[in-house]
Parts: C-alpha cells; sequence; structure tokens
C-alpha cells in the first residue's frame, strides 16, 4: 500500500488504493500454467459409447436367472430361480443345464445352435466378490453370455437415443 506523504495543504489526504499490478501479473501467470496443464491432464482414449439407456430384456425359458444378495453374516447367497444354491452346485446345475440344452437343439454340430444366457440380478449392497464369483462360475460352466438385470430409472422409458 502507498501513503503519499506531500506538502502542507489540509487537503492532501494519504493515498490508500492497492496496487493490482502484481496481482494482475500472478493471476496472467496461473492462467497461462493453466492452459498448459489441462490439456496433459486431460488425455483420453477415443471412444464410440453405445447410445443406449437400456435394453429391455428379452426372456426366454432356456435362459438361467440368478439372484445374488448378502447374508447377514457377510456371505453370498445366490438363488437359482428361487432355490438357493452353493458355488459347487451352481456349477454343477449351470453345466448339467448347458448340456441339456444343447443335446435339446440337436447337439453341438447343430448350425442353429442358440445357447442359453445368464441373468444376474445383484443387490446394491453386495460385495463385488459375490457377484464375480458368480460370474466366473457361469463361465466355466460354459456359458458365453453372462447379464445383468438392472432396475431402470424412475421416471424412464427405454429409448433408444
Amino acid at each position: 500500500m502507498a501513503i503519499s506523504v506531500g506538502g502542507d495543504s489540509a487537503e492532501e489526504k494519504p493515498m490508500s488504493d492497492i496496487n493490482t499490478t502484481p496481482m494482475v501479473d500472478v493471476m496472467l501467470v496461473l492462467l497461462i500454467i493453466f492452459l498448459i496443464a489441462v490439456p496433459v491432464v486431460l488425455q483420453t482414449v477415443k471412444l464410440k459409447l453405445p447410445d443406449v439407456r437400456y435394453d429391455p430384456t428379452t426372456t426366454k425359458p432356456e435362459n438361467v436367472s440368478l439372484s445374488i444378495t448378502k447374508a447377514t453374516d457377510g456371505s453370498c447367497l445366490i438363488f437359482w430361480g428361487v432355490t438357493r444354491v452353493t458355488h459347487q452346485e451352481l456349477l454343477d446345475r449351470a453345466v448339467a443345464k448347458l448340456k441339456a440344452e444343447i443335446a435339446r437343439q440337436g447337439g453341438v454340430g447343430n448350425p442353429d445352435l442358440e445357447l442359453p444366457e445368464a441373468h444376474i440380478r445383484g443387490d446394491v449392497d453386495v460385495p463385488y466378490r459375490c457377484i464375480g464369483g458368480a460370474i466366473y462360475t457361469m463361465q466355466m460352466a460354459g456359458f458365453a453370455k453372462v447379464g445383468f438385470i438392472s432396475e431402470p430409472p424412475p421416471g424412464g422409458s427405454t429409448v433408444r437415443l
């Protein structure tokens, strides 16, 4: 802050204006630094993401519906339809289901063979290890398509954007 101490005149008052030049210099330097730094931070991989909010699920009778929730002790509870199963029972039932479906459609040599899908409904509070374990088990059994069933946002409708 600069104060002017002048002559004997009573009309002269001390100057109390702030010198803003250093502040402007600092702000311009910061602006230049941010203009240079922002493109470096925002490096991303160019992707074309799908324009679909969510697709309605086409339920086929041969598809497997799994529900996964968490027990009070923190363990994973897996339900095949409404029947509770362990990971080993899940693997055994999935392999049997896949073999039965392949046999029903005429065997592996059938060019029109459509394998069933696994649809997983996971509770919001379930740890990822529970859902990841179910996905891994279904893939080990031979299911090529494992998908998730989610609840659409409230007030929304199924719309392709």
